[in-house]
């Protein structure tokens, strides 16, 4: 059974799912986090295909702020290793604050545009 909370950020996902699609050329960074770790993932809407996945589950911290960080430098490294400069940017329903926007600003400062 979800909580509230569940319920209240698949219902959010769902309006900005309707909104941003992903190409080949722009893929969609999805981004996932969990209690303990924290996902990212490159998605071809198009073709239905993820063209990369990152995720902290090696390390053996939990999902902070500098893994968030960690995650979105290697997103665009491995972005720019597929010849990706663009991307949609997917936040999962989650707020837009803490580690969503820690990532998502690695993700910049990585050289790929959100």
């Amino acid at each position: 059974m979800s909580s509230v909370k569940e319920i209240a950020r698949k219902r959010r996902h769902q309006k900005i799912s309707k909104k941003c699609k992903g190409t080949a050329t722009r893929p969609r960074l999805v981004v996932y986090r969990s209690n303990a770790n924290m996902y990212a993932h490159l998605i071809d809407d198009e073709a239905g295909k993820t063209l990369a996945t990152i995720s902290d589950v090696k390390d053996k911290k939990t999902a902070n702020i500098e893994a968030a960080k960690k995650i979105g430098s290697e997103v665009a490294k491995k972005a720019k290793e597929l010849k990706i400069e663009t991307c949609v940017f997917d936040r999962n329903g989650y707020k837009y604050h803490g580690k969503v926007k820690a990532l998502a600003d690695a993700v910049r400062e990585g050289g790929l545009k959100i």
